[in-house]
């Protein structure tokens, strides 16, 4: 849209534009657009979801993730009976006298466009507190017992999240989940959610090793876009690893948190047989490309190795949280996060970073045995020139860190081929013994 302004705008004033609008906008699938359908009992039940498409689907707006309205305000007239649940901290409502009734939201944070939501239908609603941070629950009502028992994990959830990372990033709007035709989806402070209220994902096992059971995957997953995806965005769709892989990340933090460091270890590396390694993470800049989804699997991966690149849990709790905190309500690059994590160890993680990122292929740890000797010789066969990361071989009950380069090095094992062995749970690596 091209605007003509009657006068020249002077440097220092505030002007504002009316836009008006109307139409019936698209539906293209799943996610895509403004639905309206009916939920199980014939009532209507409409929504939006458009990550995918974009929010220009169903709104004029500057569709371009870079840049965020600081806050909105979004009122919605519906018809009396129905209910809309949206983004931010609810004003109130107010009956226009034809019928329909106006809903009035108020965000007070920045916002991704996609994540703007309009969640309409015969809401029941029931409301808790997690301290001074509000809860507030929607379910249709033939589906509210379940509901009610389901959604209680959100408040480990948080408390998960918040432990590893600080206070919920929306505390002035709180928390809401709300319950939708689809799977789910992270609009901001009013997630979506349609698990069929079990644990998993969408009935099943979600990684296969029996841990995604335990919990309901779309409020564990979705719920954690809150600190990355929403918090903290991607300021170009190409780098949205930075949503998903950090996510995917958070998953495993709340499996340590809940059942401890093995299972956490467990469900993390369950995700290697989701990875294709078929395109680099980082999708093509400024042309809105999708990145595949091994953005969300190899992303969790890669960050599980960096943990084990700096080697000390302390530091890297305080290296998270401290992360996060630097750069939330912020839309980041992924060269800001690598900036980061360079300063703050005082390495330079800039070859691990762009091998995982920018390249298919993982780094390949290649092994060349003289058995007499009991030596072992060792390099990374990489795509990047300056590649070097430590990585502990030897056995499990007796690790050692070496310091692999793109160079051949040796090493005075004592160790077999066969039982010379390395932490491929601490690192997504692949180990090729010549």
């Amino acid at each position: 849209m091209f605007i003509d302004f009657p006068e020249e705008l002077k440097a220092g004033q505030e002007y504002s534009i009316d836009f008006y609008y109307s139409g019936e906008p698209k539906t293209t699938g799943r996610f895509g657009g403004f639905t309206f359908g009916k939920d199980p009992v014939g009532r209507p039940w409409i929504f939006t979801a458009c990550e995918g498409e974009g929010a220009s689907i169903w709104w004029p707006n500057k569709d371009q993730w870079r840049d965020e309205p600081e806050s909105m305000k979004i009122s919605v007239a519906i018809p009396n009976n129905l209910t809309d649940v949206s983004n931010g901290k609810f004003l109130g409502k107010k009956d226009l006298g034809d019928g329909y009734t106006r809903w009035d939201w108020l965000v007070q944070y920045p916002i991704n466009n996609y994540d703007v939501s309009l969640n309409i239908g015969n809401y029941a609603h029931w409301d808790d507190r997690l301290g001074d941070l509000s809860l507030d629950f929607y379910a249709l009502p033939e589906d509210l017992e379940k509901a009610k028992t389901q959604f209680t994990q959100a408040r480990g959830m948080l408390e998960a999240y918040q432990h590893y990372f600080g206070d919920y990033p929306f505390k002035k709007d709180g928390y809401k989940l709300v319950q939708a035709p689809y799977a789910g989806m992270e609009h901001q402070s009013a997630v979506t959610y349609g698990n069929h209220f079990k644990n998993g994902y969408l009935d099943r096992d979600w990684t296969g090793v029996g841990i995604s059971t335990r919990f309901d995957f779309i409020i564990i997953h979705e719920s954690g876009h809150e600190w990355f995806g929403n918090s903290i965005s991607a300021a170009d769709r190409s780098d949205m690893w930075i949503h998903e892989g950090w996510t995917t990340y958070l998953e495993c933090l709340y499996v340590e948190y809940m059942y401890g460091k093995e299972d956490g270890l467990k469900y993390t590396n369950a995700y290697k047989s989701k990875v294709r390694n078929q395109q680099p993470i980082i999708a093509p800049r400024g042309v809105n490309a999708t990145p595949p989804q091994d953005q969300y699997f190899k992303g969790a991966l890669f960050i599980n190795t960096l943990r084990s690149v700096v080697n000390d849990d302390k530091k890297w709790w305080a290296l998270l949280h401290d992360f996060y905190q630097h750069f939330k309500y912020q839309n980041i690059m992924t060269e800001d996060i690598v900036a980061y994590f360079n300063q703050q160890t005082k390495m330079n993680l800039t070859p691990i970073f762009d091998q995982y990122l920018r390249h298919t292929s993982v780094p390949v740890l290649e092994l060349q045995f003289e058995e007499r000797a009991d030596v072992v010789r060792y390099r990374w066969k990489v795509d990047e020139p300056g590649f070097a990361m430590p990585v502990r071989v030897g056995t499990k009950d007796d690790w050692q860190i070496i310091q692999p380069t793109t160079e051949w090095q040796w090493l005075k094992s004592g160790l077999t081929k066969k039982s010379f062995d390395v932490a491929t749970d601490l690192y997504y690596v692949e180990v090729k013994k010549l």
